[in-house]
């Protein structure tokens, strides 16, 4: 018996496909209906779901990934740092909340600036290291104590030389000195003051120059302000010259309005 069978009731209507599970709902007696119908279920399923598989292994392929690499833009930058940043440290709260865990986050920016996040249940940093101290063997306070150790140490012996250097330079009389040793100490305060004179001659030759720089502006502007007030009042006396010369050879009257009666030479 074929797996699918097709209603031929009716020549007038148009073939339709009958599928081995709605056979077996019209004749549920039959075995071997029911049989096709749990068959063809199960291959329709296993082809939906190796459909669906293949559909969703071909949609990561098309996707694909993004490259993890670092950002160019220094704004886009802060800007995912500052998102991830609270995100981490939202993801660290839960996790010490929801599983009572002790946890710290330390977490330094391009810049150097610190952030961290230490859960409630541990009192201090200190404490916390300990524990990881303890746990793995190790001597994290002890290598930072001897690294802070020898930094003290150097700065104690660049004290002493230094203090000895400025005791020698003010003649100490608690100090030994010789021929050889009084000789250097002369010949490093003669470069001293060398240099000293040297940089006082240069500041004072640049606040001379300033000062130069400053009195030729004011001339400068001095002259532009008299070139102006020339001339706005050239036109008034090159009028007021052409009327004195006509009053002298056939008199002329005088020009109207408020303007400048300017007499050149003797009468």
């Amino acid at each position: 018996m074929s797996r699918y069978c097709v209603n031929e009731q009716s020549s007038s209507r148009p073939h339709r496909l009958i599928l081995p599970w709605q056979l077996a709902r019209q004749h549920p007696s039959s075995p071997s209906n029911l049989k096709q119908a749990t068959t063809g279920k199960e291959q329709l399923g296993g082809g939906c779901c190796s459909a669906a598989r293949l559909r969703v292994r071909d949609d990561d392929m098309g996707r694909g990934r993004s490259e993890i690499k670092r950002i160019e833009n220094p704004t886009q930058r802060q800007s995912t740092f500052y998102k991830r940043r609270d995100g981490l440290f939202k993801k660290a709260r839960e996790l010490a909340v929801l599983c009572d865990v002790d946890l710290l986050l330390l977490l330094f920016s391009g810049s150097g600036k610190l952030y961290h996040y230490l859960s409630p249940t541990v009192p201090t940093v200190k404490d916390l290291v300990e524990r990881y101290e303890a746990a793995t063997h190790s001597k994290v306070w002890a290598d930072v104590r001897q690294e802070r150790r020898a930094e003290l140490e150097k700065a104690e012996r660049m004290c002493e030389l230094m203090e000895k250097e400025l005791r020698f330079m003010t003649v100490d009389d608690g100090e030994q000195y010789t021929v050889p040793s009084l000789e250097q100490l002369e010949h490093s305060l003669e470069a001293a003051v060398h240099r000293v004179r040297s940089e006082k001659d240069r500041k004072i030759g640049g606040e001379i120059d300033c000062l130069q720089n400053i009195i030729r502006g004011r001339h400068e502007e001095r002259y532009g302000l008299c070139d102006k007030n020339f001339l706005q009042i050239w036109p008034q006396l090159a009028h007021s010259q052409a009327w004195n010369n006509g009053g002298e050879g056939g008199g002329s009257t005088p020009p109207s309005g408020g303007g400048l009666e300017l007499k050149l030479g003797f009468n």
